[in-house]
């Protein structure tokens, strides 16, 4: 029974159609009009299930153009209205006719409501006003294009030409400019060879390089060398886009080395100073014994003379002849004297040039003392205190200098200090 309830108006549309066909040459053409119209209305009126007839499943559209759609369904539209469910902006219908209107602007994708090449689902419906059972819901896709092609750029926080000196540390950021086509992949490559610099491969990484102080050869004019940096990115399309930066890097001194080689140098004075004062100490010793000596030999003899003086004008004849024997004595102490402690003149000229070239030596190492680490003048100042050293060495080559000491360096600056030393030492006008 069902079954042929179903398949009535299939029955009734083909009984009507052959009645058409037999009274077709026998009407007007103007009958025949009215005969189509009525054959479309009993077909409509058969279809009983609401649905939109025309609904395209896809639309692409250029951000410059405009589209207006109008969907229809297979009943009577003043029955129904048309709505929309997550549209991007721009785009509308009528909810009376159901008429779909799409207009963009490009500012909407200058601000990023919209995205170029980005498929958006929008999901569209009608809705009977009587029924309230009765709807369709559905959706197309719409995506929005652009034929104007935005380069993406290479942009590195660095612009221009950087001025770095040896030993120092080049660092910035490789950035990426996007356009239609973000960079996917960056190739670097310089003008010479370079060592221990960091690998660029994709956007927002650091370039690091530093430059060793043998880096600009003494051939390189000016003593600078020049070295171009290329970062070349490029999109899925192969579309490339170069950056270059120029880096000139300036002959440097090597601290660490200079550091140490003034260290060096200032200790090559410091214990040469420790051993012309142990040398200076053993020849005032000498000077100040024989000195001992011989003033013990005038006291003495004066001793001697006048005691003899004294004995000699007594009244006894005895002790008289003793006092006019006893200057003799005295003045032969004097030959003795001479023989047993001559007087060490060579020697204590010997300690006063030590005693200046350790003065010397002690200010030029005050003077070329380092101001901190980075100190520009450590080479000259090394130099220096050499050249210093050679020739204090040079002008007392003949003086033997004592390598081996029982005193430590702070017994040797209490007695090369001491105010006895300086006093006995003191320049005289």
């Amino acid at each position: 029974m069902i079954r042929s309830l179903q398949c009535y108006p299939y029955v009734l549309l083909a009984l009507l159609t052959c009645f058409i066909s037999f009274n077709a040459l026998a009407q007007v053409p103007a009958q025949s009009d009215s005969l189509h119209k009525q054959l479309d209305s009993i077909i409509r009126s058969t279809d009983t299930v609401l649905r939109i007839t025309n609904l395209n499943p896809y639309f692409t559209l250029h951000v410059d153009s405009s589209i207006q759609y109008k969907l229809e369904i297979n009943k009577d539209l003043s029955d129904y209205y048309w709505y929309l469910r997550n549209s991007p902006i721009g785009v509308r219908i009528n909810k009376d006719n159901g008429t779909i209107t799409v207009k963009v602007e490009k500012s909407y994708f200058f601000s990023g409501k919209l995205k170029y090449d980005n498929e958006y689902k929008v999901n569209v419906g009608v809705q009977s006003l009587t029924n309230p059972k009765e709807k369709v819901d559905t959706s197309f896709t719409i995506v929005f294009y652009n034929t104007d092609i935005i380069p993406s750029r290479v942009k590195p926080s660095v612009s221009g030409t950087l001025f770095v000196e040896e030993g120092e540390t080049v660092n910035f950021k490789v950035q990426c400019e996007n356009g239609s086509f973000p960079i996917e992949n960056i190739t670097f490559f310089a003008n010479t060879p370079l060592i221990n610099y960091s690998v660029i491969r994709e956007c927002n990484q650091d370039f690091t390089w530093s430059p060793g102080f043998d880096f600009v050869k003494e051939s390189d004019s000016l003593r600078m060398k020049l070295v171009v940096l290329n970062f070349i990115g490029a999109n899925r399309f192969m579309l490339k886009d170069t950056a270059t930066v120029r880096i000139i890097v300036r002959d440097a001194l090597n601290y660490p080395m200079a550091l140490e080689d003034h260290a060096r140098q200032s200790k090559y004075v410091s214990n040469y100073i420790l051993q012309l004062k142990y040398t200076f100490l053993q020849l005032d010793k000498s000077v100040r014994k024989v000195k001992n000596t011989r003033t013990t030999f005038d006291i003495t003899g004066s001793g001697t003379a006048l005691t003899g003086s004294i004995l000699n004008s007594s009244t006894n004849e005895s002790t008289a002849k003793t006092g006019r024997v006893l200057p003799s004595v005295g003045v032969s102490l004097v030959p003795v004297k001479e023989a047993v402690a001559p007087q060490k003149t060579f020697d204590q000229n010997q300690a006063s040039l030590i005693r200046s070239s350790i003065k010397r030596l002690e200010y030029m190492l005050r003077e070329n003392s380092l101001v901190g680490d980075r100190d520009k003048e450590v080479s000259t100042k090394a130099n220096k205190l050499k050249e210093e050293l050679k020739q204090i060495q040079i002008q007392l080559i003949d003086i033997p200098i004592e390598l081996a000491t029982n005193m430590s360096e702070e017994d040797l600056n209490k007695y090369f200090n001491s105010p006895k030393v300086s006093k006995k030492y003191k320049i005289r006008k």
